[in-house]
């Protein structure tokens, strides 16, 4: 998330009442997560494990639960709780306004473009120009479409990330981590009937120039799908995972977070992508695996029974 203007890094810090370290006149530019990251960002960090990725990735703001060394020209934010303290933050720059009308105040809809009945356009979204938006397609807050989109009925765009936090004590909940990203639809992407799209946790869902979506597919949150994709049938997609161009998943194919598909890609239907994969390539199976090969796999499985009669009959 970018903040609309910069912010001294002092008053963030008097905010969630950490004690400052280091670049104690740095302005911030932005919230984000550690992955997303750029100059200026301010991240947390709340485990061991992570300190030294955090302190050492692009941000130069770090709120962290314990003192440690870092980079010269960073900054260091120190709090009991650094996610009570992203949270705090969140819902003090991006705070929710419920918007009660089916078109917000705030949304802006371009030249030519068609809203069938019962659309819902949240607080600060834009639609580019020459769209068409079928009934009762919902467009959450902050949420930018392109031109010459064409959302189909039911589908909902922005809804918030399946995030959440827990800690190592059983009796603990978890905590919804608060979702400040968008999504954003670039031109020329089709998006069938009752699907959703979940916004970036604090950065930005991407779904890419001419992809076509069919019905009832789930994209998570800050996945970036490539151009002229092609998803067919109850595709689900994981968080932070990295679709590139030109890939094709067929129906009811699975794929977890955090991974990459190359471009050109192929997934044959009812697969699960576990890990990430090469481009250029024809996948099938759960784990995937190269289809000639899985296909061989099948043949082989299938002489088992009369493998098994020629070695009993030995005997």
């Amino acid at each position: 998330m970018r903040f609309e203007t910069p912010v001294p890094v002092a008053t963030i810090a008097a905010m969630i009442g950490a004690e400052l370290k280091g670049n104690i006149e740095g302005m911030v530019t932005g919230i984000n997560e550690l992955h997303l990251v750029s100059p200026g960002d301010l991240a947390f960090v709340d485990h061991p494990k992570y300190y030294d990725a955090c302190i050492q990735s692009a941000a130069t703001f770090i709120i962290i639960n314990k003192e440690t060394s870092f980079p010269e020209g960073k900054a260091l934010l120190i709090v009991a709780d650094p996610f009570e303290a992203y949270l705090k933050i969140v819902n003090f720059y991006r705070p929710f306004h419920p918007s009660l009308q089916l078109k917000s105040e705030s949304a802006i809809v371009c030249e030519g473009t068609i809203l069938m009945p019962n659309v819902y356009l949240g607080n600060h979204v834009k639609i580019g120009k020459n769209c068409i938006i079928h009934p009762h397609v919902t467009i959450l807050d902050y949420c930018e479409i392109g031109d010459h989109v064409i959302i189909q009925s039911g589908t909902i765009i922005g809804s918030d990330a399946f995030y959440y936090n827990k800690k190592t004590n059983r009796d603990v909940h978890y905590k919804k981590m608060t979702s400040c990203g968008r999504v954003l639809i670039e031109d020329a992407v089709e998006i069938g009937a009752n699907c959703t799209i979940d916004r970036g946790v604090s950065g930005d869902t991407v779904i890419g120039a001419g992809t076509k979506m069919d019905n009832l597919i789930h994209i998570g949150h800050d996945t970036v799908v490539g151009k002229n994709c092609l998803f067919a049938a109850q595709v689900g997609i994981a968080g932070a995972t990295t679709i590139e161009d030109n890939v094709i998943l067929w129906g009811q194919v699975g794929v977890s977070k955090t991974l990459t598909i190359g471009k050109d890609a192929v997934v044959y239907a009812q697969s699960g992508v576990k890990d990430s994969i090469e481009g250029g390539k024809v996948y099938f199976g759960s784990p995937v695996e190269d289809a000639r090969e899985k296909m061989k796999e099948f043949v082989w499985v299938k002489r088992i029974p009369v493998l098994w009669e020629k070695v009993m009959g030995k005997k």
